[in-house]
């Protein structure tokens, strides 16, 4: 499967160099920073896949020729640590200085993970370089918030310019939606576990907060320190204190999969204790590393801010799951969704940019800060002063026949009127 992966990842950045040149020549580049090693291995090809089916979707459609006639390269760069395989700060300030470093890097992608955000952000920010991230989701990257850090998000923008932008929802939303649809499944009674990281802690924070506000009793909450950390013990306290809902603020690669491992391990699925967690470790590699579809049907809800790719409908959305599936010859993970988004937003850019002059960063950056709005795979959306998606939303998943499904529209205020489940 590894090997797979990589072969589909060369095969598609060998695709992206297909671009016709300008009449003057320019060559632009953009810059893709996430794991693609590792436990999160398997999301992080399949964002680098669709970036590269972006850029071949838009020559298809623009006669072979790239935005405004300048050819666009993708130079995908993987910011996980060889030795455990989770994302690395050195190496993730490595890859956003090698951006800086390379004049002909325009944009930045970039990153998965909300904690390697915080490092490369003041880098491509003195830059002044673009940077999209498709996945980042802690709410302290771009505004302030009750459970963000003191001086965020002001600390990541040493130029005093806002240059970074995602298309994915923010936790401050997530974590009380989840809140609330834990609220309308008839639950009363939560544990909270957390990977001590900026996304994990800070949806875990954003979960227990509304929890609280909205009557529903937290039991109890503690962290795991590793991936290899045993959570056992935490599972322990869950179940003394009655809980009917283990809630994990993790990533695929920081302890999630383990989480519910146990859980059906040790026996609290058989107790009727379901788990529930965010987009970060809703993914095909899930089923997996937990050991089978068997332990997540029926005992697991998710959150994610979209519909999953196999149920898109709109004719962006079914081109866009159609080509992916016949190009790489396996299912899209859901952020890949996302990472096709990025690049519609940074090819809409240069294209921009070219038809004022030479395609610059600073061109770029302009366009994406001052644009009203872009059209595409996520229909029309636009980014709101703090560089947020102004049309984000959250899907509640269940586990079925194999497949997350049955999505339902989740907000933080549903359990005003929802009718919680018998």
């Amino acid at each position: 499967m590894a090997r797979r992966a990589l072969v589909l990842c060369i095969v598609a950045m060998l695709l992206a160099t297909l671009g016709v040149s300008a009449q003057d020549g320019q060559t632009v580049k953009v810059y893709t920073s996430w794991p693609l090693t590792g436990g999160t291995q398997a999301v992080g090809v399949s964002m680098v896949n669709a970036v590269n089916l972006a850029l071949t979707h838009y020559l298809e459609d623009h006669e072979g020729m790239g935005p405004g006639g300048v050819t666009v390269e993708i130079v995908a760069l993987d910011d996980a640590s060889p030795t455990s395989g989770a994302w690395d700060g050195v190496i993730e300030a490595e890859n956003a200085q090698r951006c800086v470093n390379d004049a002909a890097c325009v944009a930045y992608l970039g990153t998965y993970n909300s904690g390697a955000a915080k490092v490369s952000m003041p880098i491509t920010n003195e830059a002044g370089i673009v940077q999209i991230s498709p996945a980042n989701s802690y709410a302290g990257l771009t505004r302030a918030c009750e459970t963000c850090e003191e001086g965020e998000p002001e600390i990541y923008r040493p130029s005093g310019e806002v240059n970074y932008f995602r298309v994915a929802a923010t936790d401050d939303v997530q974590g009380p939606a989840a809140a609330s649809w834990a609220a309308c499944l008839g639950v009363t009674k939560v544990f909270i576990i957390d990977d001590t990281q900026a996304y994990g802690a800070g949806i875990a924070s954003e979960f227990e907060r509304h929890a609280t506000e909205i009557g529903l009793e937290v039991v109890g909450r503690t962290s795991l320190e590793s991936a290899d950390a045993d959570p056992r013990s935490a599972l322990t306290q869950a179940l003394a204190g009655g809980a009917e809902l283990v809630y994990g603020g993790f990533v695929l690669d920081s302890g999630g999969p383990r989480v519910i491992q146990a859980m059906f391990d040790e026996g609290l699925f058989d107790e009727g204790i379901k788990f529930m967690g965010p987009d970060g470790i809703l993914s095909p590699a899930l089923i997996e590393q937990v050991g089978g579809a068997d332990i997540l049907e029926g005992n697991t809800f998710f959150t994610f801010p979209s519909l999953l790719p196999n149920l898109l409908t709109d004719e962006a959305g079914v081109r866009f799951y159609e080509d992916y599936v016949a190009t790489f010859g396996e299912e899209p993970d859901p952020y890949s969704v996302y990472a096709y988004a990025s690049m519609e937003v940074t090819l809409a850019a240069i294209e921009a940019a070219a038809a004022e002059g030479e395609v610059t960063r600073e061109a770029v950056l302009t366009y994406v800060r001052d644009s009203e709005g872009f059209t595409g795979i996520l229909g029309e959306f636009g980014f709101d002063e703090n560089g947020d998606n102004t049309s984000a939303a959250f899907f509640g998943y269940d586990f079925a026949e194999g497949n997350f499904a049955n999505p339902v529209s989740v907000t933080p205020t549903m359990h005003e009127t929802c009718e919680p489940a018998s």
